[in-house]
């Protein structure tokens, strides 16, 4: 094994390392969940050289300048205020979704009006419209990292593949029986999951346009999906009350999280694989262990449906939204509530972190989305101007643009 070049990841924290192996050139990743500015870069570094062979002594300088230049990053003051950018009046009817490619470069925006168009974030401008579909346009996606293919997954019960580039249809994966409500790339970007309301979810290959396999298990709609980020593992979630688990080689289930006592909202993988978050409509949000499948800690207080769960990037993090028109913060290993968010007047369909973990967005039917700290669950911001619910909202990988999607046809660029 050659050691060739190192690449800082900034979130989450960590170290790529390119390398040759038998003639290939191959890839794997320091992970620095931990890193604080505070760390102590030397113990580190010996920690790193115990467990990785390819970090010699002669590396041990260039490995330092990487990890203070991470935590750098994650010591920087953080007082962005976001202004409105552009508003866009993006499609003839409601939008469903938005979506940032991995830069933030562009973003996608889903709709009623059966077609999803691509946007350029600097300019405001559009950059294509996908036409094809015969039915609202629900599930949007790109394929990040690389972020030149976006699938779109339609009522129309297909789902298809273009190119971000040209806008040209690649394929039209044809086999659900109902409406597609929700799909994933892999980390890789060879294959689709899809997920429909007949109660399947399918992979499908990304080169040929074949299906792969179909996973039968469900009793009800699937309403929610989501890759790890090794690509081995798919968890869905359904009306069921249940969340499946599923080995991506073999196609099998392996798991059945049950548990919930309603039907389940959203589903989630941390980063590094080994937990897995679920939102459902009977007020709590569970988490699981990843590879016994069973339940970890649940995470009550909310006084209503909750209606969406994430992990921050680091995987330590758990923020759920809810029907009762509050957020809350919570530590993923001890399932301790840090904050509650509180202030919106209407219900909280989505919520996300900012890259660092240090920030949270929330967006809302009371027509704005919040910007929060995370840790203390201060309101710093208020990004108000849509004039019907928000029911979307995403940060780009800086974590300095932000998009909303409403119910009033536009989207808005803030930054």
């Amino acid at each position: 094994m050659k050691l060739k070049r190192f690449l800082l990841r900034y979130y989450p924290p960590g170290i790529i390392l390119e390398y040759e192996k038998g003639g290939e050139l191959r890839t794997k990743s320091i992970d620095l969940l931990d890193l604080s500015p505070d760390t102590d870069s030397e113990e580190l570094i010996a920690e790193i050289r115990r467990t990785e062979p390819l970090i010699t002594a002669s590396r041990a300088e260039q490995v330092k300048q990487l990890i203070h230049r991470l935590q750098e990053k994650l010591g920087q003051q953080e007082d962005h205020r976001f202004y409105l950018f552009k508003a866009l009046q993006a499609h003839i009817l409601p939008l469903t979704n938005v979506a940032f490619n991995k830069s933030g470069s562009s973003f996608i925006t889903g709709s009623y009006d059966r077609t999803c168009k691509i946007w350029d974030t600097v300019s405001g401008e559009e950059l294509h419209t996908l036409e094809g579909h015969r039915n609202v346009v629900y599930a949007i996606a790109f394929n990040n990292p690389f972020g030149d293919k976006i699938a779109t997954g339609s009522f129309d019960k297909t789902c298809k593949l273009w190119s971000a580039e040209t806008g040209k249809c690649y394929h039209t994966f044809r086999g659900h029986t109902a409406e597609i409500v929700c799909l994933a790339f892999n980390p890789q970007s060879t294959l689709l999951a899809t997920g429909s309301m007949d109660t399947t979810a399918k992979l499908w290959d990304i080169q040929t346009g074949e299906e792969v396999a179909t996973l039968n298990g469900h009793s009800a709609e699937i309403i929610a999906l989501s890759f790890n980020t090794v690509g081995d593992r798919l968890v869905t979630g359904s009306f069921d009350n249940t969340v499946a688990l599923w080995d991506i080689p073999s196609a099998r289930r392996i798991h059945t999280l049950i548990g919930h006592r309603g039907e389940i909202s959203s589903v989630q993988f941390n980063w590094d694989c080994s937990l897995i978050a679920t939102g459902s409509m009977d007020k709590t949000c569970k988490v699981w262990d990843a590879h016994s499948g069973k339940c970890v800690t649940t995470l009550a207080g909310h006084e209503d449906e909750v209606l969406d769960v994430c992990f921050d990037f680091t995987g330590q993090l758990i923020a759920t939204a809810s029907a009762d028109g509050t957020a809350r913060v919570y530590r993923a290993a001890s399932g301790e509530c840090m904050a509650r968010l509180q202030g919106h007047e209407g219900e909280i369909s989505k919520i996300c972190f900012n890259p660092r973990g240090s920030r949270v967005l929330t967006a809302s039917a009371d027509k704005t989305a919040r910007l929060w700290d995370a840790a203390s669950g201060v309101c710093l911001q208020v990004l108000e101007g849509h004039t019907d619910e928000i029911f979307s909202s995403a940060f780009n990988y800086e974590g300095d643009t932000i998009i909303t999607g409403s119910k009033d046809n536009t989207c808005r660029i803030w930054r």
